[in-house]
């Protein structure tokens, strides 16, 4: 591979997971292959963001990406946002949380490119004023199963909006993803459209209608090992959408030079 082509292509981070010290065994941070191996898959450059609580560090790493993707993950803690802690819901390290928070806010601020999987697009959702259903079966009765504690890859249809990035990849017709969450979007942040659900008509992906800001979430998981061909798109287009950005950028700059 030449220089040239290396240079183009865009750095993309990625947050990690958590867990914390116990007894036995130190702390780490961790990371599922299927996220970076699909950015790189896609032409991107993976750099992965361990959990950090210093906003001027976070400020400074992004200083340093074209575009970022945050992971899924276990569930965000409610009371972060003012409700009560349902019975259902198991917190994810508050670590990790706390840092993903600063990351989003920060990441919004300065319209970074964003690629938002499972949690990582209901914080998005959330960060941006829209809110959560806390438990699916309780919150929508009617719904089919959303989580399969037997098969991490369970998957169910999904009805995408033609004019969006999921559209794009998926086209016309029924298709199935691999989606595990109890979980999802009540409300959709303003600023956002919904533009792929179950049939049940749980959200299952969200895409800006800012002008100024790339970001797209996806409730289901296109980098797990169940992931079909198609899904692998989603990573292709988001990378190749920053691609075009800088292309557009570069010629403004030299239109003004």
């Amino acid at each position: 591979m030449s220089n040239e082509a290396l240079v183009t292509k865009p750095i993309i981070g990625i947050n990690c997971d958590f867990k914390a010290a116990d007894r036995s065994k130190p702390g780490f941070a961790y990371l599922a292959a299927g996220y970076f191996q699909s950015i790189l898959s896609a032409g991107g450059i993976p750099v992965v963001v361990p959990p950090m609580d210093d906003p001027e560090s976070i400020a400074r790493v992004l200083d340093h990406v074209e575009g970022f993707m945050m992971i899924g993950g276990g569930d965000l803690d409610p009371r972060n946002d003012g409700f009560m802690l349902h019975s259902s819901v198991r917190p994810m390290d508050p670590v990790r949380e706390t840092s993903d928070r600063l990351l989003v806010a920060e990441i919004a601020e300065r319209r970074i490119p964003l690629l938002a999987i499972g949690a990582g697009m209901q914080l998005l959702n959330i960060q941006q004023g829209g809110n959560l259903f806390l438990h699916i079966k309780e919150d929508l009765p009617a719904a089919v199963p959303h989580l399969d504690p037997h098969d991490p890859n369970h998957r169910h249809t999904l009805e995408v909006e033609g004019d969006s990035l999921v559209g794009r990849v998926f086209g016309d017709g029924e298709i199935c993803v691999s989606s595990r969450h109890h979980m999802a979007i009540d409300e959709v942040a303003p600023g956002f459209r919904v533009t792929a659900r179950c049939p049940d008509g749980v959200i299952e992906a969200i895409e800006s209608e800012m002008m100024d800001w790339f970001a797209v979430g996806t409730q289901f998981h296109p980098e797990c090992a169940a992931a079909s061909a198609l899904d692998v798109r989603i990573f292709e287009e988001f990378i190749e959408g920053i691609c075009a950005a800088k292309e557009q950028e570069a010629e403004k700059l030299r239109l003004v030079a």
